[in-house]
């Protein structure tokens, strides 16, 4: 498990240090730049001419920290000053004094025939929360307009270490070397078009710094595995779980096939598909390990029928290509209504479900959103469309805002909300929230949400708790498209070679 911070996390982390471990401040910010020039070595950065232009706080002190080892190196380095240097934090006047000591002359603008193989950004730090205006604007400007390789200082300037906004303009870097924890900002969408590569550095800020406040945001890691369920040498498929599909719809068989087969590579024991009679021989044909129960489009499964197949279940996953007749909509609104009493089921809704759900709610239906009645914690996987019919806000209003507008949902209607996006969020109603680092853009391809949801029901039905099975269930997802990216390309993978790459990635992983 890693932690990634927002500023006040950071900014806190970083006082606790100080103040409570009574580590001086001028000491982190000597380790931040020794950090950050050894990184530069490592990565191989031509350091021919370095242009490196510093800000007021403590990101400026932490340049000029690092203009002082390069010179001191015999590196040839130009230092600009951006801001006023009456009104800056005591340790960026301590830099500044040790820098007119040494002889380095500090400019207040970029020399005209400069030509740096190398820029570096330290003007804002992680506490940027306004625009970036003016004179400022205009430096940034002209330092992504230069030539050489672009690297900066804990997060670029004129990015939002909070939700990843571009604050007016920002730099745009090759390389991004950050302290102690990764910044949400440099992870998040458009922020991460911004970072370059992210490298972290230990400069003595570490967990015993949170003083009992961890960070809210995690990502998961390959160690993180470890909880996956083992198969026992004395065991049958009931030892495995018994998963429930609520999918497809006519013309519409393949989300229940990619599901039900994501989940069989999952290692289910046994998967029950309920589906329209239409895509009978479909499935019996793709998936003859699954078991079907079929229904007439035109008339829901009879009470009796519906509550055997969810008894049946340890685990039901409703949506994928369900459509939205009114068939779909009866047997959904059996299924809200039955997930209120039993504690001992794990549900997921995806795709249809959701937008039939929001269809309710917004015509006024009564307990469209039962889910937040629920025994056992249900999992939602929304695409950012289907959040936006869920929650009424548009799809760049929830982008600018991923994280809280999951973790604002979650809470509310008491679900894991799994927000799918470039980086998926999973938000808990206990105010965790996993930002996922798997995966590529070649997962942007159709089917892929429904292999993501058999892949989920299955973790669930094998045992683990929701709470352990969406956020794993959505790294797994992502480390399977990585795998089989290398050998389809970005432009080839499809959904069903995701299900080989879930195989391969157990493969790898429960050996160990």
């Amino acid at each position: 498990m890693k932690y990634l911070v927002d500023s006040r996390e950071m900014q806190k982390y970083d006082a606790n240090t100080i103040s409570h471990f009574k580590v001086p401040g001028l000491l982190l910010m000597e380790r931040a730049a020794i950090a950050f020039v050894e990184e530069l070595h490592r990565q191989n950065v031509d350091l021919t001419e370095v242009l490196i232009v510093c800000g007021s706080g403590n990101n400026g002190g932490d340049g000029l920290a690092i203009a002082r080892l390069l010179f001191l190196e015999g590196h040839a380095v130009t230092v600009v000053y951006a801001g006023n240097k009456e009104h800056c934090s005591e340790s960026n006047r301590v830099q500044q004094d040790i820098l007119n000591a040494y002889g380095i002359s500090i400019y207040m603008d970029i020399p005209e025939k400069i030509r740096p193989t190398l820029v570096i950004d330290a003007i804002f730090g992680v506490g940027l929360s306004r625009d970036v205006t003016g004179e400022y604007a205009d430096m940034l400007c002209r330092m992504n307009e230069l030539s050489g390789e672009k690297a900066a200082v804990d997060i670029a300037s004129g990015i939002s270490a909070d939700t990843g906004a571009i604050l007016g303009t920002a730099f745009r870097a090759d390389l991004t070397i950050t302290f102690a924890f990764e910044k949400l900002g440099s992870i998040l969408w458009p922020g991460n078009e911004y970072a370059g590569r992210i490298i972290v550095c230990d400069i003595g800020i570490t967990k015993e710094s949170w003083l009992g406040e961890p960070p809210t945001v995690m990502a998961l890691e390959e160690k993180d595995f470890s909880i996956l369920p083992k198969r026992k040498n004395h065991s049958n498929k009931g030892s495995y779980g018994k998963l429930l599909l609520i999918a497809g719809s006519v013309n519409m068989a393949g989300a229940a096939v990619l599901s039900a087969k994501a989940a069989y590579a999952t290692g289910c024991g046994l998967v029950r598909v309920l589906t329209p009679g239409e895509n009978r021989t479909i499935l019996q044909c793709s998936v003859p390990e699954a078991v079907l129960t079929t229904y007439d489009k035109t008339l829901v499964p009879e009470e009796p029928v519906l509550r055997e197949i969810l008894d049946w279940a340890d685990a039901i996953v409703i949506g994928p290509g369900l459509g939205k007749e009114k068939t779909s909509a009866q047997i959904l609104n059996f299924v809200l209504e039955y997930g209120t009493s039993h504690e001992n089921k794990a549900f997921l809704f995806d795709a249809d479900a959701l937008n039939l759900v929001a269809e309710q709610k917004n015509t006024g239906v009564q307990g469209a959103d039962r889910w937040k009645n629920f025994k056992n914690t249900a999992v939602i996987t929304p695409h950012l469309g289907e959040m936006s019919r869920l929650t009424g806000k548009t799809v760049g209003e929830i982008q600018k805002n991923l994280l809280q507008t999951a973790a604002d949902f979650a809470d509310e209607n008491q679900v894991i909300c799994v927000l799918k996006d470039e980086h998926t969020v999973t938000a808990l109603p206990d105010h965790k929230r996993y930002l996922n680092l798997s995966g590529n853009p070649g997962m942007a391809t159709a089917g892929s949400g429904d292999v993501l949801s058999g892949l989920i029901g299955a973790l669930m039905a094998q045992k683990l708790t929701s709470y352990q099975a969406a956020p794993l269930g959505v790294y797994f997802h992502g480390l399977a498209g990585d795998i089989m990216v290398q050998t389809t390309g970005l432009q080839g993978l499809t959904a069903s070679d995701l299900i080989t790459g879930i195989k391969k990635v157990l493969n790898i992983y429960t050996q160990q």
